[in-house]
């Protein structure tokens, strides 16, 4: 943990998308939605850039995944990174959100980082919970092997719970969609942002009500609703994990890099 008292940093942030796949509206609402109508998915990584040091917010997946799971990899997750000016391969620190296939699946790509986890992540993935098919079949047993050995590897950082990494940028613990899913809270210049990742696939999960049907804990997903309000500086800066609006409601980095890649630490439109 850092100090309390320290006066927080303010950092860059920025959602890069690397994949996508056609999906339709009763494949993101618990109990289905009435209106079976186009609703696509983008995959993305999230990058919080500070004057020292940068941070890589998940892993995505490779073209392993993508060919087993009928997604669309637009480009590799190295190469998305690159995009903002970040390498995968010198990355130091990478934050993984939950051990779901697309938010670990890329770890390779980063060979020389740390990866921060959950404790309860890691128990979860690990342990009797993965007997369940129901339960299981997000995560690609390969990845969360290879995650198991670099704990040996002294290559994992557990946290349990709260967790602030340095001024400005800390870790919380939901649950609800895994039982060790956390979101990453980041100081900007427009006040504190959360990263949601899966904790709010889309906004209209947050913003309704109304759950994504891959659920570890109904009432700690809809608990989660409630946290990701209380550590963002207003709703409008809770970003969620895999909903395409986000790369409309905030402006690309650079023209070329519409559709692409947006800078999240100013006001959406």
């Amino acid at each position: 943990m850092g100090n309390p008292n320290a006066r927080p940093e303010t950092y860059r942030v920025y959602a890069v998308k690397y994949a996508e796949r056609e999906a339709r509206r009763p494949e993101h609402f618990l109990g289905g939605d009435p209106h079976d109508v186009p609703m696509p998915m983008d995959y993305f990584v999230w990058a919080v850039v500070g004057p020292d040091r940068t941070w890589v917010i998940d892993t995505g997946f490779d073209v392993g995944d993508a060919e087993r799971r009928g997604r669309r990899l637009v480009r590799s997750v190295t190469e998305a990174l690159a995009t903002i000016g970040v390498a995968a391969a010198t990355a130091t620190d990478v934050v993984i959100t939950h051990m779901h296939y697309d938010h670990i699946g890329g770890f390779a790509q980063f060979p020389v980082a740390r990866f921060h986890v959950q404790d309860r992540e890691m128990a979860y993935a690990t342990g009797r919970h993965m007997t369940r098919a129901a339960l299981s079949h997000a995560f690609t047993p390969d990845h969360v092997a290879a995650l198991v050995m670099e704990v040996y590897a002294g290559r994992v950082v557990f946290h349990d719970g709260d967790s602030e990494l340095t001024p400005g940028l800390s870790l919380h613990r939901v649950g609800g969609h895994t039982d060790g899913l956390q979101v990453v809270r980041v100081h900007t210049d427009v006040g504190w942002i959360v990263l949601a990742s899966d904790a709010t696939h889309y906004y209209e999960n947050f913003t309704a009500g109304r759950p994504f049907p891959i659920v570890f804990d109904v009432g700690a997903m809809l608990e989660g609703y409630e946290t990701l309000r209380r550590l963002a500086d207003g709703p409008e800066l809770v970003v969620p994990g895999h909903d395409p609006l986000v790369l409309e409601r905030y402006a690309p980095v650079t023209p070329e890099l519409a559709g692409i890649a947006v800078r999240l630490d100013a006001h959406p439109t």
